[in-house]
């Protein structure tokens, strides 16, 4: 049974560490644990290496601890929204290893699988493969990938209980899976927690056995990283349009 703190800050102050590799959920600043980044940012722990789909955006998500300059390096797939972490890519103070993202997710499950690595096609021939094992399987050539295991694992959920299973709502579920089962140590913040009882087995994702500790996630604003919508006057005509047919 995982250790329920009373804040993310008490969660993460005896399990984080300068130097420490950490995996984080989310994709952009959708199921982020934003409340266990805060308190990363908060414990001053630098030299990181961060593990995660992207970095969030400027000002939010993981984009608190490049702002904080807390990051040495960073494993992801994708880091177009933030200007910050690419001027700081580009000023070559903070270190990052692209993969693709279908291969990142595979190398964090292969992790908590303890799948020490695996072969794909994804990158080949491209900076991906550089300096990576190949091998030719049936007249195709594939390079070896390493499974991920991080020393701390950061995860968000819609429920848990007090066994640590844990639920995700929607694409807010995306990396966390992932991530939950990646960590030596795994941290999750969740929207809900049940007290009494246990959540139905058909909907856990995480099971408890997975995750050390579990906090009760501050209520907030999701934010939204795009935000495209139909323009209100070409909502109306065509509402006008289907009544008058």
């Amino acid at each position: 049974m995982p250790v329920r703190m009373s804040s993310a800050a008490e969660a993460i102050h005896d399990c984080i560490s300068d130097g420490m590799t950490i995996a984080v959920g989310g994709f952009g600043l959708c199921g982020i644990p934003s409340d266990l980044i805060e308190a990363v940012r908060d414990s001053g722990a630098t030299n990181l290496e961060i593990i995660s789909n992207n970095m969030g955006v400027d000002g939010k998500g993981l984009g608190l601890l490049l702002e904080s300059k807390q990051v040495r390096r960073v494993v992801a797939s994708y880091v177009g929204e933030n200007k910050l972490f690419a001027k700081q890519y580009l000023d070559g103070t903070v270190e990052v290893e692209f993969a693709p993202q279908g291969t990142l997710a595979e190398r964090l499950r292969a992790g908590g699988a303890g799948i020490p690595g695996f072969y794909t096609k994804s990158g080949v021939g491209t900076p991906v493969a550089e300096g990576k094992e190949h091998h030719d399987f049936e007249g195709e050539t594939y390079l070896l990938e390493r499974g991920i295991v991080a020393d701390l694992a950061l995860v968000h959920a819609y429920r848990a209980d007090l066994e640590g299973n844990l639920e995700y709502r929607h694409s807010a579920r995306n990396f966390n899976p992932l991530v939950a089962t990646a960590g030596i140590h795994t941290v999750a913040e969740a929207e809900y927690i049940v007290a009494d009882g246990y959540l139905s087995p058909n909907t856990v994702v995480t099971p408890g056995i997975f995750v050390q500790q579990l906090v009760q996630a501050t209520p907030r604003k999701k934010d939204i990283e795009q935000l495209t919508v139909r323009p209100a006057e070409r909502r109306t005509a065509q509402l006008l349009e289907r009544n008058a047919s």
